[in-house]
């Protein structure tokens, strides 16, 4: 853009968003469930005639926004990436997340495909097509909040909103090549949104760049969205947690980290070897079947019995397991998580944030994961892997691309619970150092 050019308008954005979803020889037909593009030309419309009359509703209003499919909008069914649910009663209210952002002028453009039911990181669907990763489509685009992550990597949306229940926004944003926060659970409210986990349920936001999932993050927790100073780098304790989550890295991945790390400490963070504990202790809590099986099987259970045969096949054995999990473990779980939770709290407080990779692998071949239930429970293990850690202990997470040639590969900075604001400045700090 000219120093002379004006920005394009809601409208115009809008259109180019929709021409890209349009485009035969591109993923919308794949990263889309539904879209609202009358409804959404008359959002664009209003937010323009806001802006020229010089009264927008802040700096959310006219921006292009996807949200996951499991999302409750008025008068449809929500449909979790599932055919199960195509003739579930209609939604009668929005989501209140949702509904913050279209009230702050955010323009919604359509609902994006999802893993069904959200109880995967590889982002495959056997209902509606899988969207093929934007730096190579033969791979997968991480889950569960694929579609989301594709729609901003290809211009179809400008910010996406997804769930995060062991890293579904944080390991599609990896994938594609973009940032993807996770908050501290409490922040934005989940009602509204078809739960996979209600112990382990985040929504976070994916764009381009963390400036705009912050603008998102502030709307949807019902806070006034301030300026996103860069955190100085100067000083910075950066803990990288050596040991279980560093292992088993692909060679490049290792190799753009540790680069990643060398800029940093070049501009004058202080990142050093920093233990994580309690990891053992989580590793037992789950060891008792998880919370996600438990609370997935409650959620599903009459579904499991009276139609079996219209689940994701791997999606129904996931939720399977959590038949035979006890009420008394159950219970165990969530006591002994809040007592962890507590602890790993005090463990980080000398820190002012971890950092290592989103995930040690990058984006595998969907039809390798496609044609082997074992390649693809060893893949979904290595993307969850570092990202479910954060979800257990209810710390927040981001993920930022880091500069790569070839496939993406994700840098994640994580911080205690209720310091997201703090892990946005930092991130925004850290993003421009990796990007130079």
């Amino acid at each position: 853009m000219t120093a002379s050019a004006k920005p394009a308008t809601a409208r115009e954005r809008l259109e180019a968003c929709l021409a890209r979803i349009a485009d035969p020889a591109g993923e919308g037909s794949r990263a889309f469930t539904r879209l609202y593009a009358d409804r959404a030309r008359t959002e664009a419309e209003a937010a323009d005639a806001r802006a020229r009359q010089g009264l927008p509703l802040g700096p959310l209003d006219g921006r292009i926004v996807s949200v996951k499919d499991l999302f409750d909008m008025p008068g449809e069914p929500t449909t979790a990436g599932s055919k199960l649910l195509r003739d579930a009663s209609p939604a009668t209210t929005m989501a209140p997340a949702i509904a913050r952002l279209r009230q702050a002028g955010a323009v919604i453009i359509g609902k994006t495909n999802m893993t069904e039911f959200a109880f995967s990181g590889v982002g495959i669907n056997p209902h509606y097509g899988t969207p093929g990763n934007p730096a190579d489509r033969s791979r997968i685009p991480g889950g569960s909040s694929s579609g989301g992550a594709v729609s901003v990597a290809d211009g179809m949306a400008e910010i996406t909103i997804g769930s995060d229940t062991g890293g579904s926004t944080r390991i599609p944003a990896a994938m594609c090549g973009i940032v993807g926060l996770k908050p501290s659970q409490y922040r934005v409210p989940t009602a509204g949104a078809f739960p996979l986990s209600f112990a382990l349920d985040s929504i976070g936001p994916m764009a381009q760049t963390v400036a705009n999932c912050a603008l998102a993050d502030a709307v949807m927790a019902g806070e006034t969205p301030l300026p996103l100073t860069p955190a100085p780098l100067a000083g910075l304790r950066l803990g990288i947690p050596r040991g279980p989550l560093l292992e088993n890295m692909e060679p490049e991945v290792a190799q753009a980290f540790g680069t990643a790390i060398d800029r940093l400490g070049k501009a004058g963070a202080a990142p050093g070897e920093h233990p994580l504990p309690l990891l053992a202790e989580m590793q037992a809590v789950n060891a008792r079947g998880g919370f996600a099986a438990s609370e997935a099987f409650f959620v599903h259970r009459a579904a499991l019995d009276k139609r079996p045969d219209e689940f994701d096949p791997i999606v129904r054995g996931r939720i399977e397991r959590g038949r035979a999990i006890p009420a008394a473990d159950y219970i165990f779980m969530q006591r002994r998580r809040a007592e962890l939770i507590r602890a790993m709290d005090a463990a980080l407080a000398d820190l002012d944030a971890l950092i290592l990779p989103t995930t040690p692998i990058r984006a595998p071949k969907i039809a390798d994961l496609a044609a082997s239930e074992e390649a693809f429970t060893a893949a979904n293990t290595l993307l969850l892997r570092n990202t479910a850690v954060m979800n257990f202990f209810d710390l927040c997470a981001i993920s930022l691309p880091l500069p790569v040639t070839g496939l993406p590969v994700g840098l994640m900075l994580v911080a205690r619970n209720g310091h997201d604001r703090r892990l946005l400045r930092m991130a925004a700090g850290v993003e421009s150092c990796i990007a130079g």
